[in-house]
């Protein structure tokens, strides 16, 4: 038998998002394909402090899953770095003992949200000349600012729904009476460079309008105001490099006032998802067709879920994109591969399989005369 290929599972990290990464890896070590794949756990705490634990079975054992409240300790394992290899891979090394060092082939970065999937520990991976799961520098990064996003988007004829930028230092101009005018009520305001709907909330009037700024102002330097968009919550799961895929359409019909975070992870009644959408297949067809162009316009690779709104006229507006989507037991990403054929089990292989071949493909560039 072949020697297994080990797996560096990144999780936790410093991000809104530590606890629902927790909560996707938990999910991921339980589908990858323990006789092809050595996985080797490291937990990045809320500090960003890298630790060591062999161990997996320590997080599949946590009975909180759900609830979302479990977060890398410092004492979670032996504290660690990670430096090239010579051999196309990389090694963690104690910082107790030095001597001890554990080697990597490949990365896979569960890591949601700033400082995980906005080019920041890609380009770290990708100075250690190893391979990892997800996008590129470029693609992650562009694909978390949603500012710049949207202004792909626009130079590439994508359809999106008005929205305007306000930046922490120009927050007088843009007052409540003219965005609402520009925009119409109500209106979502959102951090432009996080996600799982952290920061983000509904407003209806200036009183709204001001908190929620507040609020969203705590997580970035820029705030997006969004029109509001009536229509259904359509979204597709992307798979591929230079041939990306799309799965089948996914709904999401949210029982709160909209997807909220607790929503999404906290709340298991909290939304419904209908996959495959109920949406015709010509529909279904430019839906998926727009899907893919979304991650090809923002230079992605590896992984992605496109979220759409679909109004009742059938008009497509593309919400975002999520580089590195929720991989819980309720995340739409992997149900929405599963509803198209592909196991977790299998999903997990070609992730990592991607991330290999990316590697090996761009090996043949040159990096210096």
């Amino acid at each position: 038998m072949s020697q297994k290929i080990k797996v560096g599972v990144l999780f936790g990290g410093k991000s809104t998002e530590h606890e629902v990464s927790i909560a996707s890896t938990k999910n991921i070590i339980r589908a990858i394909d323990k006789d092809k794949y050595d996985v080797v756990l490291i937990g990045i705490d809320k500090k960003g402090s890298w630790h060591l634990n062999n161990n997996y079975q320590v997080l599949l054992d946590q009975k909180a899953e759900g609830k979302m409240t479990e977060e890398v300790q410092s004492d979670f394992g032996e504290e660690v770095f990670i430096i090239p290899n010579e051999d196309d891979s990389a090694k963690l090394v104690s910082l107790a003992n030095t001597a001890n060092e554990t080697s990597i082939d490949v990365i896979f970065p569960v890591l949601h949200g700033p400082f995980g999937e906005d080019g920041t520990i890609q380009g770290l991976l990708k100075l250690l000349n190893v391979p990892y799961v997800g996008g590129d520098v470029l693609g992650t990064a562009v694909g978390m600012d949603k500012d710049v996003m949207k202004k792909l988007f626009i130079a590439d004829g994508i359809p999106i729904g008005d929205y305007v930028c306000v930046k922490h230092f120009n927050r007088d101009q843009f007052p409540f009476s003219e965005v609402s005018e520009r925009l119409g009520l109500p209106v979502f305001v959102k951090p432009a460079n996080a996600g799982s709907s952290v920061g983000v909330s509904k407003v209806r009037n200036e009183e709204e309008y001001n908190t929620a700024l507040d609020a969203a102002f705590k997580f970035d330097n820029k705030v997006l105001v969004e029109a509001f968009l009536e229509g259904r919550e359509v979204e597709c799961a992307v798979l591929g490099n230079e041939n990306p895929q799309a799965s089948v359409l996914g709904e999401i019909i949210p029982k709160h006032d909209f997807y909220s975070y607790d929503a999404k992870y906290i709340d298991e009644d909290g939304a419904t998802c209908r996959i495959p959408a109920r949406v015709d297949e010509a529909l279904s067809d430019k839906i998926r067709a727009l899907a893919v162009k979304t991650f090809q316009t923002l230079c992605h690779e590896g992984l992605g879920r496109v979220d759409c709104f679909l109004t009742k006229d059938n008009e497509i507006f593309v919400n975002e994109i999520n580089s590195m989507p929720g991989f819980t037991p309720i995340s739409m990403y992997p149900q929405l591969w599963e509803a198209t054929g592909k196991s977790q089990k299998e999903l997990t292989d070609e992730l990592i399989q991607l991330a290999i071949a990316r590697f090996k493909r761009d090996q043949r560039l040159q990096s210096v005369i």
